[in-house]
């Protein structure tokens, strides 16, 4: 009797023990190492206006319908862009509705931004990513929607290439991935333009 009490005093010693070590030592120190080394990063990349109102995060799309913006791929996160629903449509390469949805989705992209019949639609203007919530298109997609927003904006389009340019993050490590043109940074940046009456 004395040794299984003696085994469980160990065990429940041990539990916490390793309680106070895995449960609130360690998470306090990456905590604390991740807020003075990433503090934006462990944060969520918000993006704050002047008065400190958060406005989005430079990770999650946001949908945009304006002519005055330019538009982020497709969504099919919840009722779109929903970032507490995050996921594809689940649809496969063969399902009808995946189908139809694409051949919708690349008349409206054709007739929204002047593309003619004979040219082709950058895949992300119509395809939702993994996730729904992809902050990227391609810089494609955004040549392509760029006389459209000079339109509805009056400013030249070689000054929207410029903020494409400016909000356009480089391949991952220089090698992995295509740049990719964050939606939301960019429409940010083009409020400072005025937009036609």
């Amino acid at each position: 009797m004395k040794e299984l009490f003696s085994e469980i005093r160990g065990a429940v010693l041990a539990t916490l023990v390793l309680a106070i070590v895995c449960c609130g030592l360690y998470p306090l120190i990456v905590f604390g190492i991740s807020q003075a080394l990433f503090h934006d990063k462990a944060n969520g990349s918000l993006i704050l206006d002047t008065d400190g109102a958060v406005r989005g995060s430079k990770l999650l799309a946001q949908g945009f319908t304006a002519d005055k913006y330019f538009h982020p791929r497709p969504s099919a996160a919840g009722t779109g862009y929903d970032a507490t629903s995050s996921g594809g449509s689940n649809l496969g390469p063969t399902s009808q509705k995946l189908n139809d949805a694409i051949k919708d989705r690349i008349d409206a992209y054709r007739k929204e931004n002047a593309v003619n019949a004979d040219e082709s639609v950058p895949a992300d203007a119509v395809t939702a990513s993994g996730s729904g919530l992809d902050p990227h298109i391609s810089l494609r997609n955004a040549e392509l929607q760029t006389p459209r927003v000079a339109k509805a904006r009056a400013v030249s389009e070689e000054k929207l290439r410029e903020l494409i340019r400016q909000n356009t993050d480089a391949r991952d490590f220089g090698l992995l991935g295509d740049p990719g043109v964050n939606v939301l940074t960019l429409n940010r940046a083009l409020d400072s333009f005025p937009v036609n009456p």
